[in-house]
């Protein structure tokens, strides 16, 4: 299944630069790091990223992230996907800018 993490400018050049990244601060405060699927991005963006430039949407299988992904109650009570470990530059799928309409994310059409 194919799972989204949003990510501002400079943690995006971070992971790219060190092939790593252990998160955002609110995922090593949490200790996970966060994703969600098609179906919650955007309410993820607009809740946590409202009105925010510079963002990349990046795209990942959570079929391959193995036993230390773990689907665990939210929002709502809606079930996200948490990992429990570093995650991996190879392990993404494709990124995309996330630019803004306003104040609102214009989403690529292919959210799978």
């Amino acid at each position: 299944m194919r799972i989204y993490k949003i990510f501002r400018s400079s943690e995006w050049d971070g992971f790219q630069a060190a092939g790593e990244t252990v998160g955002a601060p609110v995922d090593l405060a949490d200790g996970f790091i966060h994703f969600s699927t098609a179906e919650q991005v955007r309410e993820t963006a607009a809740k946590h990223f409202a009105g925010v430039g510079g963002l990349w949407l990046v795209a990942f299988d959570a079929d391959t992230m193995g036993d230390a992904m773990k689907w665990e109650p939210s929002r709502g009570g809606a079930l996200f996907p948490h990992l429990y470990r570093v995650l991996r530059m190879d392990e993404v799928l494709w990124a995309k800018p996330l630019p803004l309409d306003g104040d609102v994310h214009q989403f690529p059409d292919d959210l799978a």
